[in-house]
Order: structure tokens, then sequence, then C-alpha cells
């Protein structure tokens, strides 16, 4: 839905053909119509003084600033949309009924680009924003590392890992042109080089990744290879992200497009474009579903997308953004639904207020790097 078109909505403007598309969005679903009444709460006539097309470039700017294919571009188009009207709906501050919030002390600053470097040597180098590193193998400007494209004939692998700290993200462009984006907590071992003509093999020791792998075209039919404790991901040339943290029992193995071949112990799966397979950790279990690319791969974009995510998920992810601690005094909150779309590069207490105004939480305080909802 066009965001203009709500706005008219509101107004009386609408032209018969924005009736008419207005009308489909509006009664195609509950979520719709809870949306829209609720923007119409809390809308306010300022909202016309918006420059709609200056906030959509920006937005589609910010969304397309690491964009290298036509693949997920849509999803982000849609995204930027709800990211809109989330955000007038949030600064609209004369629309908050609930007690103020309780700030004591905040430490909490927003996740940036930052890794370290595990040398084949051992030696371990800083990577940081605004700092830049050179080796004779690799270079980097502070937001990513990319390699020298060069192809190794010895037969021998030299490693390298990349650790995102809470709190982070990085970027690698492999010495094959493969592009890998890490999140939060995430760690990566790859080689500096890869053997010509045998399969490239990297490890996601923990944490999600997104890969943007580089066609075995370009390598002599060379295939790809992601490892996992408990998994292993074998590809051709395509685009995929994999979830798996630590400190949770799924790991989430998204497709966005291409082919994959999903290894488990003695099971084989293909996934297709939109599907996402589960694997449960703890007792092997595997299910394939049919999801929003989007909703799973948004962070890598700069965005936080929620679509009935329970508080509990949210509020999981969010800990690893800001590196916080969470303490939910009421425990039912944990199961709470949460519909929404907002900027990783906004300060937790505007994400918090968000979640607040929509009338998730009644109120929450911040002390240091603890956030306590209510």
């Amino acid at each position: 839905m066009d965001f203009k078109i709500l706005i008219k909505k509101l107004n009386g403007k609408l032209t018969k053909k924005e009736a008419i598309i207005f009308n489909q969005w509006y009664h195609e679903s509950a979520v719709h119509r809870s949306y829209f009444n609720r923007l119409k709460d809390n809308y306010s006539q300022e909202l016309d003084n918006i420059d709609v097309e200056k906030a959509w470039q920006k937005l589609s700017q910010k969304i397309s600033k690491r964009k290298k294919s036509q693949a997920y571009w849509k999803f982000g188009v849609a995204a930027s949309i709800a990211l809109l009207v989330a955000l007038t709906i949030m600064f609209n501050r004369d629309s908050l009924q609930n007690s103020e919030p309780t700030v004591v002390h905040s430490d909490i600053s927003v996740g940036t680009d930052k890794a370290t470097l595990t040398l084949e040597d051992g030696s371990v180098v800083v990577l940081e924003k605004g700092k830049k590193y050179e080796t004779q193998n690799a270079s980097s400007n502070g937001e990513e590392i990319i390699y020298n494209k060069t192809t190794n004939t010895r037969k021998s692998l030299t490693y390298n890992y990349i650790t995102v700290p809470i709190g982070g993200q990085y970027n690698v462009v492999l010495s094959d042109g493969t592009q890998v984006w890490l999140n939060s907590d995430s760690q990566l071992k790859y080689p500096v080089s890869f053997v010509e003509g045998e399969t490239r093999q990297v490890e996601l020791v923990y944490g999600e990744a997104y890969f943007d792998v580089s066609s075995s075209i370009e390598h002599a039919g060379s295939g790809f290879r992601v490892n996992n404790k408990s998994q292993i991901i074998e590809v051709l040339g395509t685009e995929f992200n994999v979830k798996a943290y630590k400190d949770e029992e799924h790991i989430y193995t998204t497709l966005v497009e291409g082919e994959v071949l999903f290894i488990a112990g003695a099971v084989e799966e293909k996934l297709a474009p939109s599907q996402q397979m589960v694997l449960n950790i703890s007792n092997g279990n595997m299910s394939v579903m049919e999801v929003n690319v989007y909703n799973e791969i948004s962070w890598k974009d700069g965005i936080f997308s929620f679509r009935r995510k329970p508080l509990g998920e949210i509020m999981k992810v969010l800990s690893r953004w800001y590196d916080i601690e969470v303490i939910f005094e009421n425990k039912k909150l944990e199961n709470a639904g949460f519909n929404g779309v907002l900027g990783r590069d906004q300060n937790i207490e505007e994400i918090i207020e968000a979640i607040k105004n929509f009338g998730i939480i009644e109120n929450y305080e911040i002390n240091n790097k603890t956030v306590i909802l209510k």
C-alpha cells in the first residue's frame, strides 16, 4: 500500500482508482484494518507537510546501498512504505497516553561496523569503522574487508576468522567474489584463497550471515559449501541467509534466490526461493515453510522487520544489536505479538517507545544497559 494513498484516504481525496486499491488492501486482512485505524487515531494534519517523495528517496537509497540483485529489492520497497507509516506514528508524540518511562542512566549505543580478524598465524586485528587495514591478501575500509581475487594452486589452505561482537556487523568479500554480510554475535571461518577446481568451503561457526555466492560458472564449475556443526548447505550460485546462534535451539536457513541442497545427517532437502528450513538442533527434526523473505533478511539493509513476532524473540534480536540485557517484569509480555518495521540506526529509546505506542507494553525502565519491560 502506497503511503500517499493512506494519507489521501484520511483527507478524503482518493481518486476512484485509488479508492479501489485502498478498499482491496483494507478488506484483505484484519491486520491491515487495525493498522489503518491506528494510523487514523494518531493522524495529524501535519502529515500533509511531510515530503513523502524525499523521505521515500532517502529510504530507498538506504536500502539499496548494498543492493546487489533485483531479488530482494522488491521486498525492500514494501518495507520502506511500512517504515514511513511506522515512523510517522512513532514520532507523533501528542498521541502518547501512558506514563513516562524511567531512564535512570543509559549507556546504550546503536550497533556499528566492527569486528576482529584472526589471521593464519593466530594474531588478532581489530577492524572498526573509520579505521583502514591492509595486508598482501586483503584490505579493509572499516566497514568491510575485501580479499584479493586469487586462486590457490598449492592444494593447501590457510584460514582467517572474522568475529563480529554483540553490537556489531561486518561485511566480507571472499577471494572468489562471494559476499558475506555478518550480523551481531557471529563468527565465520574461511580460506584466504580457495583451491582451484575444488569445492569452495566456509564455516559459519555461529551467528547469522547472508551469502551472495559467486557463481560456479566463474570458477570452472566449482560449487560452494557453507558448513555448520549441525548442517551443510551446498550451492552453485545463489543468495541465502543462515541464522545459527549459540543460544537458540533452532537453525534457520532461508533461500532468497537460486537453489540450495540442505544436508543434515542422512537427510537431504532442496529449497526453493522463499522457503525456510528450520532445524531443531536437540532432536534433529526439520521442517520447511514458506516465509516472507524480507522479514528474514532486512537486518542486512539496516532495518528491523517484525511480523507477528513474539516480543521475547524481538528483544533477543535487539539485545544483540544494542548490547543490552532485557528483563520482562511481566512474563506474559514475552509471548505478546508485534508487527513493525523500524530502523537499526534508531536509538533504543525510540525502538521501545514505538512498541509502547502500539500498546504492547504499558511502560519500561532503562538503567545503564538494562531494559525492564512492564
